[in-house]
């Protein structure tokens, strides 16, 4: 079996700082590109948004009176009402 080459201590402190470098250097370049923008906002349908506001009527009422323990359940029993469960996750990702 062969032996692996001895690496002196000069070797490894050299590899070290070309590490340390690299990485700086990426970092600078990361740093260098400004974050993109938030993301235009997608138009919400009547229905939708009438459905958000009446939940955060529903969450502000909840919280008047107490009862903000963080969990409120929502259903939806309507035929043909839109979907509005994308626009509802957008609406309330920001609060969180």
């Amino acid at each position: 079996m062969p032996n692996p080459l001895p690496m002196s201590r000069r070797a490894w402190v050299v590899a070290w700082v070309l590490l340390c470098a690299v990485g700086i250097a990426a970092t600078v370049a990361l740093n260098a590109f400004p974050a993109p923008g938030p993301q235009p906002e997608k138009p919400v349908s009547a229905e939708c948004a009438e459905y958000i506001a009446d939940i955060e009527t529903q969450l502000a009422k909840a919280k008047q009176e107490g009862d903000d323990d963080g969990v409120l359940a929502f259903t939806r029993t309507r035929v043909g009402a839109d979907d509005c469960s994308d626009e509802i996750r957008d609406h309330f990702s920001g609060d969180r």
